[in-house]
């Protein structure tokens, strides 16, 4: 691919972001016609190879055979207007609660083409997304969200906490209203309706093909940065503009893609973020679920309050963490943090299921080297401040767990402890450690 062009599709990306961001209220009216051969070519290499594939049975290896020629018919039929998305390719993932997650996976000229769209529109909504807003964005992780969780509370007079459950938010997105947010930025017919065919290619489930007027597909490259721009106008925006200019008090917002929590200082304030939250969100067509989310005391004073009122202290669950009140050695106010029981259970029973799988088909070495990936795996992820507890007791568990598989590898006893512990020490697993320091000057992110 010539230098030059990659260098002139980056040029002009960085011509858009440039007046996004010094004309907020600017429409950019010529967009499509950035999808050219070049550039979706720069999209289809930074596509992972090793994915499935979609109803087209097309991977990237076989697509890349004839590169050339596929990008050039692709870019004939975009401009043509000929371009259909196929539907996805719907597949069912098991959730926490035990229910199925519906996955859509795409086919590879829908990934290329959703690709390339991605990067114009990030160019964009980069430059008005809220800082408050984490998930699915570049160089910002899951990590940047709990950090600031942990600076909000700690830093601010935080007394309250407001969680809100989106239910069944990716599947019920309104392609009304979502189209109507991206007119507010993109005055291009010509991308706006390329966007409206993806909303609309449905999915192929058991041979049966579903076409909805709302929802994004879950597992389709677009469908996360849409889903933050719906959550930008219906959420974000609206919080900084109304809720914090309305309340009494200090009031903020901490999103991840779909998950979000409010930190607020008074009761009362708290009380009306609850409420407005459930009818902002039902006049967009989505329900806020009512067992999932709930308005809590929780700060500095939680313990004593807690204590007065002879009940436990409150806690709460974000992204996988319980965050609870707790003191540091000088007797200071602290957030403590630690696996969520939910998820540590979880990825135990995946651990164990996995041990007792391979144990038999594989030799020992041969599968060493992965169990230590998935330790640094889970350490990577739930290795922040507060919870070396929570991961060395997947370590524990890791061990225990190891110990006993080995064991019923057949009739006679594999090995004893002692030997046990003399193999540790000839081939160590990894051993925990925090890998997201939050009382640093900055959050280590993915």
């Amino acid at each position: 691919m010539p230098y030059t062009e990659v260098g002139k599709t980056e040029f002009k990306l960085g011509l858009i972001a440039k007046h996004a961001i010094e004309k907020p209220n600017m429409q950019f009216t010529s967009l499509a016609h950035l999808l050219d051969e070049e550039y979706l070519k720069q999209s289809f290499f930074s596509l992972n190879r090793n994915k499935a594939k979609g109803i087209d049975n097309v991977g990237w290896n076989e697509y890349s055979g004839n590169i050339a020629e596929n990008i050039r018919n692709l870019v004939k039929r975009l401009k043509s207007k000929n371009f259909k998305p196929l539907p996805a390719r719907r597949v069912y993932i098991p959730k926490d609660d035990g229910t199925m997650r519906p996955l859509g996976i795409s086919a590879i000229e829908n990934k290329i083409v959703e690709k390339g769209i991605k990067g114009i529109l990030e160019s964009i909504y980069e430059q008005d997304f809220s800082g408050q807003s984490f998930g699915f964005r570049p160089k910002l992780s899951c990590h940047h969200a709990l950090k600031e969780v942990h600076n909000q509370i700690t830093d601010k007079k935080i007394n309250h906490v407001v969680e809100a459950d989106i239910k069944g938010f990716f599947d019920n997105v309104s392609h009304e209203h979502l189209i109507t947010f991206l007119k507010i930025r993109i005055k291009d017919s010509s991308m706006l309706n390329l966007i409206k065919k993806f909303l609309k290619a449905g999915y192929m489930d058991s041979e049966l093909l579903v076409v909805s007027d709302k929802g994004t597909p879950q597992g389709s490259i677009l469908s996360p940065l849409l889903a933050n721009v719906f959550l930008h106008y219906v959420l974000d925006e609206w919080f900084e503009k109304i809720v914090k200019v309305e309340s009494i008090g200090y009031c903020e917002v901490i999103r991840y893609a779909d998950d979000f929590i409010c930190v607020v200082q008074l009761q009362e304030t708290a009380i009306a973020i609850e409420h407005g939250i459930k009818k902002r969100f039902a006049s967009f067509g989505l329900e806020i679920h009512p067992e999932k989310s709930k308005r809590m005391s929780f700060g500095r004073y939680e313990r004593v309050n807690a204590k007065k009122h002879n009940r436990r202290p409150n806690t709460f669950d974000f992204l996988g963490i319980t965050h609870y009140c707790d003191i540091s050695r000088k007797g200071n106010f602290k957030v403590g943090r630690k696996t969520s029981k939910k998820k540590f259970v979880k990825k135990c029973k995946e651990l164990t299921l996995w041990l007792k799988k391979i144990r038999n088909f594989l030799k020992l070495k041969e599968w060493w080297q992965t169990l230590n990936s998935k330790l640094r795996g889970h350490y990577q992820y739930y290795g922040v401040s507060e919870n070396y507890k929570g991961i060395n007791a997947f370590y524990y568990h890791t061990l225990k767990t190891l110990y006993k598989w080995l064991n019923r590898r057949s009739q006679k006893l594999s090995m004893n402890w002692e030997q046990f512990n003399r193999y540790l020490e000839k081939y160590p697993l990894e051993k925990p450690k925090i890998c997201h320091d939050f009382y640093g000057f900055k959050c280590y992110g993915n």
